[in-house]
């Protein structure tokens, strides 16, 4: 199998058979091309940040999301999972990799605003659009946009960070 990426304007061609993920590097007009590739099998998980409700887990890919600069990272949650209305102070990308990812718009979470984003839907929210989101079956998110990403809930008692044990 041969994946084939663009970046920079060079083309790099990498053989997934090789069992490592290949990088790849040259200069164009003075500025460093990379490439990153990341197989399903080989993405690390780990458990999502303290600002997202507990049972997520979540895999940055490229960059540091919390960091100025691009970034993409994959959330992976567990059938029935829900986020409080919240907001971005950046243009939020999402795309429904696994499953059904139901999102609502408003201030409140209200199941009769849900909408269903099947595997495959790509969406953008620009920032401040109050939404609210729950899953239907286990359901990977792709985000991606430029860091630093965060979140702030539209009612400060939904941030799981302020929740007493």
């Amino acid at each position: 199998m041969r994946t084939i990426a663009i970046a920079s304007g060079l083309v790099f061609i990498a053989s997934a058979a090789v069992g490592q993920a290949p990088s790849a590097s040259a200069s164009h007009n003075g500025a460093a091309a990379h490439a990153i590739v990341e197989p399903p099998d080989r993405i690390t998980w780990g458990p999502a940040p303290a600002i997202l409700p507990k049972g997520a887990e979540l895999a940055v890919l490229e960059g540091d999301p919390g960091k100025p600069g691009p970034y993409t990272m994959r959330l992976r949650m567990p059938d029935g999972y829900r986020i409080p209305a919240h907001f971005h102070p950046a243009v939020e990308h999402v795309t429904v990799m696994v499953g059904t990812f139901r999102v609502g718009m408003g201030d409140r979470f209200d199941t009769g605003k849900l909408a269903d984003l099947p595997t495959g839907t790509f969406a953008a929210l620009e920032p401040g659009v109050r939404h609210f989101a729950q899953t239907q079956g286990v359901t990977v998110i792709q985000l991606h946009g430029t860091g630093p990403w965060s979140l702030t809930y539209v009612n400060p008692a939904d941030d799981p960070r302020e929740r007493k044990p």
